[in-house]
């Protein structure tokens, strides 16, 4: 008869869940690997995690925090935020079970121990802003606001705005209208001669031939004169 082949044996020994153990970076040294855990987001969080929880969960495994984080991160990067929504779900209700025990032991201490019917409500209304803002994150997920943007001239390359352009180029028409009047005012046939406005000018005449006309007389119409008949 042939015997069955069975699988290798577990090891005895579990490794150590105080300690992070690292999957080896061929890139990294050793030191440089284990610094860029130790400042990494992740890791850090997941040791405080750890930390809190271990009241009600005891000692977790260090290792399984961290890796359980990093893939929560991956899924969020990814653009999956159900853990982010589940998450806020969870603390809305339990922000919600806070106000309402508080606000019910404010109600026990009423009429007798206002101090602490004071202190109690002052919590329970800090609970149940906390769950208001919560649930607004949680529908600001769901349903992200929309956001209108003003139409913007891009153009490739730098761009200068000046607002005095307009003075700019009216001033430059001006100069330009003023060189071609004095390029006008020349004497073009006799090189750069120019207009002497100070010179004495001496009257030219006309066409003597034409004379100047004689005023004509008309006859007055006779005024008739108002009266009755005869």
């Amino acid at each position: 008869m042939k015997k069955k082949a069975q699988a290798p044996a577990a090891p005895s020994g579990n490794p150590d869940p105080n300690t992070l153990q690292l999957h080896k970076d061929p890139a990294q040294t050793d030191a440089a690997q284990i610094a860029a855990m130790a400042l990494g987001s992740v890791a850090a969080n997941a040791m405080t995690a750890r930390t809190f929880a271990k009241g009600t969960f005891g000692a977790l495994d260090v290792t399984e925090c961290v890796m359980t984080l990093k893939k929560r991160v991956d899924t969020t990067h990814d653009g999956d935020l159900k853990h982010a929504e589940t998450t806020l779900t969870a603390q809305a209700a339990t922000l919600d079970a806070i106000f309402n025990e508080m606000a019910r032991r404010a109600a026990l201490n009423m009429g007798e121990y206002l101090d602490a019917t004071e202190r109690y409500m002052r919590l329970a209304l800090k609970a149940q802003g906390q769950c208001r803002a919560t649930l607004e994150t949680l529908a600001a997920i769901k349903n992200p606001p929309v956001i209108f943007a003003k139409q913007a001239n891009i153009a490739h390359g730098p761009q200068q705005i000046n607002n005095k352009t307009t003075t700019r180029n009216t001033s430059t028409r001006v100069r330009k209208t003023e060189t071609l009047q004095n390029e006008l005012l020349e004497d073009s046939g006799h090189g750069s001669t120019h207009m002497d406005a100070g010179a004495t000018t001496t009257p030219a005449r006309g066409h003597p031939a034409v004379e100047a006309l004689e005023s004509v007389h008309r006859p007055r119409k006779p005024r008739r004169k108002s009266g009755g008949s005869a």
